[in-house]
């Protein structure tokens, strides 16, 4: 007795081959939405977090609307705002800062001269700080102006223009509290051909 292979006709063997696939199968397909989602997620979203903690925390941008403080800063001039600095040091006289005044919609950008405690009054357009004649950076209006004398609380800062015969500042609003500085002009970034840091 032997054993034998069923042939075809020809003499060859059976190709039969129906349970074996023709290819493996292909993989499925992502769909086009599915990955620009993915893309949102892991690259978009990121960024946005990121420019948005930048915002509230460390920095900010703003323009310089109006002519309170020309000559050092012009109308439409950009600058960029260092909001963490004053987490860790108190504001300096000098400082140029933005402020959110509460009885006003937009911000206001004055120069810090006193500083909490002290004592302010203008006379004849001079400032006097404790008494003393405050020592100024640069020429400024000193058309003939007069203020009684103010003492600031323990954490007020009194704020002028530097262009004082054209600013909204601690003369008409009075002395800002602390709670009330957004943060400190820190660079002036357009025109490009005027950058600077401050």
């Amino acid at each position: 007795m032997c054993n034998f292979e069923p042939t075809g006709s020809n003499g060859e063997q059976p190709d039969d081959r129906s349970d074996i696939p023709d290819k493996a199968p292909a993989a499925p397909q992502k769909p086009f939405l599915s990955a620009v989602f993915q893309e949102i997620i892991q690259v978009v979203l990121p960024a946005l977090l990121l420019a948005v903690t930048v915002h509230l925390f460390l920095a900010q941008a703003t323009v310089v609307f109006g002519q309170s403080m020309e000559p050092n800063l012009s109308a439409y001039q950009r600058l960029i705002i260092d909001k963490i600095s004053y987490h860790f040091r108190s504001p300096h006289r000098n400082d140029i800062v933005v402020l959110k005044v509460p009885t006003m919609d937009e911000l206001l950008v004055k120069r810090i001269v006193a500083l909490p405690g002290e004592t302010v009054r203008i006379e004849n357009g001079i400032v006097y700080i404790n008494n003393e004649p405050l020592p100024e950076l640069f020429d400024h209006d000193q058309s003939p102006q007069n203020m009684e004398t103010q003492t600031l609380g323990p954490l007020q800062y009194f704020v002028l223009g530097d262009n004082r015969g054209n600013s909204n500042d601690s003369r008409v609003f009075g002395p800002i509290d602390r709670e009330y500085i957004v943060g400190r002009v820190w660079v002036r970034y357009w025109p490009l051909n005027q950058f600077k840091y401050f």
